[in-house]
């Protein structure tokens, strides 16, 4: 098995981390401590849990992570 970093689903993650970064710079300034910060740490969530679950020994605790990982992107889609 490869690094993480060739998993196209970390890719894509990753891609959506940037667009969200360069998104984030056009929101009114009285969202930068709600909205933003909010939306920025939920789409790098997303890369960071696959990430760590691809780091895992055991597929059942490798498998929480992915979970998480959805979960990240339900919520940035949600914000």
């Amino acid at each position: 098995m490869g690094a993480f970093t060739d998993l196209e689903v970390w890719k894509k993650a990753r891609l959506l981390r940037n667009n969200i970064t360069e998104l984030v710079k056009t929101f009114p300034a009285e969202e930068k401590y709600r909205l933003t910060d909010q939306i920025i740490r939920s789409s790098r969530s997303i890369g960071n849990n696959i990430a760590e679950g691809h780091g895992r020994f055991h597929y059942l605790d490798a498998s929480k992570f992915l979970v998480n990982a959805r979960g990240s992107a339900a919520e940035t889609i949600d914000i």
